[in-house]
């Protein structure tokens, strides 16, 4: 990558560039899925009967998390799209987070770990306190588009109230990772592998859906979608792959070129077809610096 793209990474209007596009606050399912999972929120299960007054009562506090995308809210406020680990991806309203003085300026940053509390149970609750935690590296240069990349791609593939702890563990691996300096070309196929399958969108990469045969290290493969791997034939147009590379993306073993090649172009175009032609903006990005 040359000085120049560089630069326009570390621009202070890279966050505007890369921001995810605000969903409608009412929203509370994303598109990105058309076979979602029940919510598993332990909230969700506060009986239809109770009172508003008891929902409004409803608190939760010290829960980590991290700050994904926020948007202004009236004059003062931001609502924020966070990722928590024990009640998935929640939408909060930062009352005052606008104001000079507020303490939440500061704070709500993304990539920054965050002891969060809030109140409520609709779809938009109010936070009341947000604590940093420390203890991570500041992502810079290439890591930091893609710190934003990870937070589009959970953003729309993971719908609201689903606690998804070993995912929102690996996240802040992932985090870790790049700010260390770890490719980016493998750290982020762990992650999106990882990601469709906690969403629902992939299965076992080692059984052909043809009478689940173990796939062979020799035999090139077609991964659909909505089944998993087959055979090639040579009328596919879709990105083929060698059994070997569909092992070693199993292990989460990414040290052979080819692994990484291949890899790519498969999870492009798996990404490609749960989103139904929506664009990623930081993935596009990505590509074109050639990061990817």
């Amino acid at each position: 990558m040359d000085e120049q793209a560089v630069a326009v990474q570390e621009d202070s209007t890279v966050a505007d560039a890369v921001a995810v596009p605000p969903a409608p606050p009412a929203a509370k399912k994303t598109a990105a899925r058309p076979r979602a999972l029940k919510a598993t929120s332990a909230t969700s299960a506060t009986p239809r009967t109770a009172s508003k007054s008891s929902a409004k009562d409803l608190r939760i506090l010290e829960q980590p998390g991290f700050v994904l995308h926020s948007w202004p809210y009236k004059e003062t406020s931001l609502i924020i799209d966070v990722l928590t680990r024990d009640h998935g991806r929640i939408a909060l309203v930062a009352k005052g987070a606008k104001r000079p003085h507020s303490q939440l300026r500061s704070v709500l940053q993304t990539f920054q770990p965050l002891q969060l509390g809030w109140t409520g149970k609709g779809e938009i609750r109010t936070l009341t306190t947000a604590d940093w935690v420390g203890g991570m590296l500041p992502l810079e240069k290439s890591a930091l588009l893609c710190g934003f990349y990870l937070n589009e791609l959970l953003v729309k593939f993971l719908m609201r109230d689903e606690a998804h702890p070993e995912l929102f563990d690996l996240y802040v691996s992932t985090l870790n990772q790049l700010a260390h300096d770890e490719p980016a070309t493998i750290v982020l196929r762990r992650f999106e592998l990882a990601l469709l399958r906690e969403s629902g969108l992939l299965g076992d990469l080692t059984r052909c859906t043809q009478e689940r045969e173990r796939v062979q290290t020799e035999q090139f493969y077609v991964l659909d979608p909505e089944r998993g791997p087959r055979p090639a034939m040579s009328s596919d147009n879709v990105p083929r792959v060698s059994g070997k590379t569909l092992l070693a993306m199993q292990r989460g073993d990414y040290t052979e070129q080819s692994t990484q090649l291949q890899s790519k172009l498969l999870m492009r175009f798996l990404l490609a077809h749960h989103l139904h032609g929506a664009v990623l903006n930081t993935r596009q990005i990505l590509i074109d610096l050639q990061n990817l």
